[in-house]
């Protein structure tokens, strides 16, 4: 499967439900993608599906989902690359752009790399190392939005469970949101909140 073309029926930050022809498919994206599609109706996402194995025997199967072609490019590229799973590489798309991943990649920014919740020093080194050579141009989304009190508050929970999905524990999570909410205006996005939640991590 390259992509999948379906109405959007269910978005989350980190999780999409696409329906074609009566049957409802989950694919789990990135933050960048989620800000791309947001208020799409009918939408395109390049996929991978991912085989979870444990020795051999298959215990799982996941579907991601790109907005761009070139994000599932750097995607495949960070997860070829021993240290880095499907859901460190995603955290790495949610934290930044593509084009932001690729150019600390070329810049050897290791500094920026290990910033990334679940990235340390020998991957960032690792990453750089195998990946220099190999990537190439990759496309950003910008967000916008603002909220009232009340979408504040359903902007909060929004982040959590996001936050939650990409494998953050739930008291740490809370934390972080928390202290985002209490020292940001409260114009953010929900995408926004998430990013920082990230970096406060």
């Amino acid at each position: 499967m390259h992509f999948i073309k379906g109405e959007l029926v269910s978005i989350h930050p980190a999780y999409v439900v696409i329906e074609i022809n009566q049957i409802g498919y989950g694919l789990h994206i990135s933050l960048n993608t989620f800000t791309a599609i947001q208020h799409e109706k009918q939408i395109k996402l390049f996929t991978h599906l991912h085989v979870k194995n444990e020795g051999n025997n298959v215990t799982g199967i996941e579907l991601f989902g790109f907005y761009e072609e070139e994000e599932k490019e750097i995607f495949l590229k960070l997860t070829s690359v021993s240290g880095i799973g499907v859901n460190t590489a995603r955290m790495m798309l949610s934290s930044l752009t593509a084009s932001e991943v690729e150019k600390a990649i070329l810049n050897g920014n290791v500094s920026l790399i290990q910033s990334i919740k679940g990235i340390g020093p020998k991957t960032a080194q690792r990453a750089i190392l195998e990946l220099r050579d190999k990537l190439g141009g990759a496309t950003s989304s910008s967000s916008t939005g603002a909220s009232n009190s009340q979408q504040k508050m359903t902007m909060q929970e929004e982040a959590l469970q996001a936050l939650v999905s990409l494998g953050i524990g739930r008291p740490l999570a809370e934390k972080a949101i928390g202290k985002i909410v209490n020292s940001s205006d409260s114009s953010q996005t929900v995408e926004e909140l998430i990013k920082k939640a990230l970096k406060a991590l």
